[in-house]
């Protein structure tokens, strides 16, 4: 299998253990893809207008799928868990003379079940759909400590940082803690 991805996986409703372990498992169905390692378990402070604490862990998947095709199968994912997509309240505000629009912010909401590509291979990836790497990684100490447990000497091919020397200089002070085992 050529390619190499690791996707975050979070969830802050429901039973969020349950929901972790049923999104892994429907990750190891996904055709021409196979689970190579997870992370542990961390409990994290949510970011933005989430209330609830998120659980969360990263996996690495090997697969044929492209970048593209397992963001579908990964939304399906999400879909089939009862995912619940915010939709945007409001349009851009008009641009001012000579500057651009800018969107509405998009905010930390609550989520069932989140899987975003983390990376793909060493791909950067920029279109409306999909950004790989994800651009949060270095401002997530959520993200990073369960990749630094999985691939810590991994290469962010835009900074050129490793996951360890991300995690180690991310401002990033909300709390993430290693859960025990059930």
């Amino acid at each position: 299998m050529p390619h190499r991805a690791f996707i975050g996986v979070g969830s802050n409703l429901g039973d969020r253990r349950a929901n972790v372990a049923e999104a892994l498992a429907r990750m190891a169905e996904i055709p021409e893809t196979r689970v190579a390692r997870t992370s542990s378990l961390y409990e994290s402070e949510p970011h933005g207008v989430a209330k609830n604490l998120f659980v969360n862990m990263v996996v690495e998947l090997e697969t044929d799928l492209s970048a593209v095709d397992m963001l579908s199968r990964l939304a399906d994912i999400e879909d089939q868990m009862g995912r619940k997509r915010a939709k945007p309240k409001a349009k851009p505000a008009p641009a001012a003379k000579g500057k651009a629009a800018k969107a509405p912010a998009k905010k930390d909401v609550s989520r069932l079940i989140d899987l975003d590509i983390l990376f793909f291979n060493t791909e950067v990836v920029n279109t409306p759909k999909l950004r790989v790497p994800h651009p949060e990684i270095p401002r997530r100490r959520f993200v990073l400590m369960p990749l630094a447990e999985v691939a810590p000497q991994l290469v962010h091919p835009e900074t050129g940082l490793t996951v360890s020397k991300m995690l180690a200089t991310t401002e990033d002070r909300k709390r993430v803690v290693l859960m025990p085992p059930r």
